[in-house]
């Protein structure tokens, strides 16, 4: 059963994917407790962040389109707003989720936390103790007002071990191209509904179009209109897969006015139609022919390209 941080009687406790959960609240659960479906037949879209840490057996989990191998000891680091989807005979996982005001006023930053990582040795046992400790007190707890505090602190506890962990091949790259692509990334995750031109983002960061283009090749090895057009490609797969909003109002969502451009760039930037892609969503990714590339403020799993 999963527990939250606040005072709900044990007959009226929400779900992990509940929308009535508060802001700064906390929640320990189990696997299928974020989806109401059984079996994940498509991806859900998280409206909170999460930690999902691999207990029992094997499977896949899908994360924005790209497949992650899962066994014990796995952990993913999901986002809010990213499309998650698990697969896995007897996959069991513990899951704490949070919302954007859980940690407020504390020194931490979640997104130092890799967002893929197999846990082995000492950082296994450190991960999976501090997790269980922060599940067990928060059922222990539940009721007690006074346990919010001390939920909070061992989730910024939890997240800066995880911040520590070696990121290897994802170590992020020196210099101020790096500040540059995260400040693009930034602004483009606030406008890609409006404009998908490079040349208003340089306005609004005050610099060149060539300089953005730059420090985008230095960090993705892509240009700064592909780094842009692949974030309004992602969301567009996030809509497809997840929701049943008509196509045609997909596209007017994402700045498209008209069904036929949407569908062309689309196609251009995934490889198959809003149709065909919303057709195959109910597949594993290993049997789809294309998949859309990662977004630009999202590192790639660990061993994915």
């Amino acid at each position: 059963m999963m527990v939250t941080t606040g005072q709900p009687s044990p007959a009226t406790r929400i779900g992990l994917s509940d929308t009535r959960l508060d802001t700064d609240e906390i929640v320990t659960g189990a696997l299928d407790d974020l989806t109401t479906a059984p079996g994940w037949h498509r991806p859900i879209l998280l409206d909170r962040d999460l930690l999902v840490l691999v207990t029992h057996g094997h499977g896949t989990a899908e994360l924005d389109f790209r497949a992650v191998p899962c066994r014990p000891g796995t952990l993913l680091r999901a986002r809010p707003g990213q499309a998650l989807r698990c697969l896995g005979q007897q996959l069991d996982a513990t899951v704490v989720s949070w919302g954007p005001d859980a940690l407020r006023g504390l020194d931490v930053d979640p997104d130092a936390v890799p967002a893929h990582r197999q846990l082995t040795g000492e950082d296994a046992d450190a991960v999976i103790s501090e997790v269980s400790q922060l599940a067990v007190d928060a059922d222990r707890h539940a009721l007690v007002p006074a346990a919010a505090a001390l939920l909070r602190h061992q989730l910024a506890v939890l997240l800066l071990r995880l911040s520590l962990l070696p990121r290897g091949e994802e170590g992020p790259p020196p210099g101020a191209e790096a500040v540059t692509f995260r400040r693009l990334c930034r602004e483009v995750e606030r406008g890609y509904r409006q404009t998908r031109r490079v040349e208003d983002y340089a306005a609004q960061l005050g610099c060149s179009v060539r300089t953005l283009t730059r420090a985008c090749l230095a960090v993705t090895g892509r240009s700064a209109k592909q780094v842009i057009d692949e974030r309004v490609a992602l969301q567009a797969c996030r809509l497809l897969a997840a929701t049943d909003d008509p196509i045609a109002r997909i596209g007017r969502l994402l700045g498209f006015p008209e069904p036929t451009n949407f569908g062309r760039f689309f196609t251009r930037e995934v490889g198959v139609s809003p149709g065909a892609f919303r057709a195959a969503r109910e597949q594993p990714l290993p049997v789809r022919l294309v998949r859309p590339r990662p977004p630009a403020d999202s590192p790639a799993p660990a061993g994915r390209a």
